[in-house]
C-alpha cells in the first residue's frame, strides 16, 4: 500500500512537471514568434525607408542634371521626366553657386505613384579640378506617402568613377515618422553608380547600381545594420529595387534580404541566419 501511494505521488509530480515544461515551451515558442513578427515588421518598415530615400535621390538627381544642362523648362512638359507640372521649381543663381527649391505644395504631387508634400531645397558648388559637385539638401515640411521625413544631408556627384560612369555618394541622415508615431532613423552611406541611360535626356531609362552600408534605428531602440552583398539594381521606373541582396544584422537576429531576380514587383525574401526563408511584401 505504501509503495502504491509513493508511485502515485511520483506519477502526479511527473505529470505536473511535464505540464510546466510544455507551458514554458509554448511560451518560448510564442515569444519567438512574436519576436520574429516584430523583426519582419521592422524589415518591411526599413524597406519603406529605402523607397523614400531612393525617390528623394531620384528627384534631386533629375532636377540637378536638368539644371546643369540648362533644361529645367523641359521637366514639367516632358512625359519622360519624373517631375510633374504641379512642382514649382525656383532657382537662385550666383557665380559658382546654385540654390534650387522644389515646392510640392500643401496638397502634394504624385511622383512615380507616391504622394509628396512640402519642399526640397538644395544648393551645390562645383569642384572643376576634381570634376565633382557637392549637393547639399534640406527637407522642409516634407512628407512621403503621409510619412514625415526630417533631415538634411549631402550627395557628392562625381563625373566619372573607375568604371567611367557618373556616381553619386549619398550621405544618409534623416528620420521617417509614420502616421501612427513609429519612427526610424537612417544613417550611413549609399553609392549610386549610373550604369544606363546617362546623357539620353530621358530620365525614365536610367538605371543605377547601389552599394554601401547603413543603419536603421527604430524608436524602440532596435538598430539594424545593413551591408550590400550584391549591388542593388535601381530602375527609376520601378518603386522598388528589382534585384540585389543586403546583409541585415541585429542582436539575436539577422540574415540576408533579397530583392529578387529583376522583376519590378513588391516581393522580397529574408533568409535568416539559421536558414529559414520568409516572404516579405514591400509596401
Amino acid at each position: 500500500m505504501i509503495t502504491s501511494k509513493i508511485l502515485s505521488r511520483n506519477l502526479i509530480a511527473l505529470a505536473a512537471s511535464l505540464i510546466v515544461f510544455a507551458s514554458c515551451s509554448n511560451e518560448d515558442s510564442n515569444a519567438g514568434n512574436e519576436e520574429q513578427s516584430e523583426d519582419t515588421t521592422e524589415l518591411r518598415r526599413a524597406a519603406e525607408v529605402d523607397v523614400a530615400s531612393e525617390t528623394l535621390s531620384d528627384i534631386i538627381i533629375d532636377v540637378f542634371e536638368a539644371e546643369e544642362n540648362e533644361s529645367l523648362d523641359r521637366l514639367a512638359n516632358d512625359s519622360n521626366s519624373m517631375i510633374p507640372d504641379c512642382v514649382t521649381i525656383t532657382v537662385v543663381a550666383q557665380q559658382g553657386f546654385r540654390e534650387v527649391t522644389l515646392d510640392f505644395g500643401s496638397e502634394g504631387c504624385v511622383i512615380n505613384g507616391h504622394l509628396i508634400q512640402g519642399q526640397i531645397v538644395f544648393s551645390y558648388t562645383r569642384d572643376i579640378e576634381n570634376q565633382e559637385t557637392l549637393i547639399s539638401y534640406q527637407l522642409i515640411d516634407y512628407y512621403f506617402d503621409a510619412k514625415q521625413v526630417i533631415g538634411s544631408s549631402t550627395i557628392l556627384r562625381q563625373l566619372s568613377n573607375d568604371n567611367g560612369n557618373p556616381q553619386f555618394t549619398h550621405t544618409l541622415g534623416f528620420t521617417v515618422i509614420w502616421p501612427n508615431g513609429v519612427q526610424a532613423s537612417r544613417a550611413g552611406m549609399k553609392v549610386r553608380e549610373w550604369i544606363e541611360g546617362f546623357g539620353s535626356g530621358d530620365f525614365s531609362d536610367n538605371v543605377f547600381e547601389v552599394t554601401g552600408n547603413w543603419t536603421t534605428t527604430f524608436v524602440n531602440g532596435n538598430t539594424h545594420t545593413y551591408d550590400v552583398l550584391t549591388p542593388l539594381r535601381r530602375e527609376v521606373v520601378c518603386s522598388y529595387f528589382v534585384s540585389g541582396s543586403v546583409d541585415v544584422q541585429r542582436t539575436f537576429f539577422g540574415g540576408t534580404f533579397d530583392f529578387g531576380d529583376g522583376d519590378c514587383d513588391n516581393q522580397a525574401t529574408f533568409t535568416t541566419n539559421n536558414g529559414n526563408v520568409i516572404g516579405i511584401i514591400l509596401n
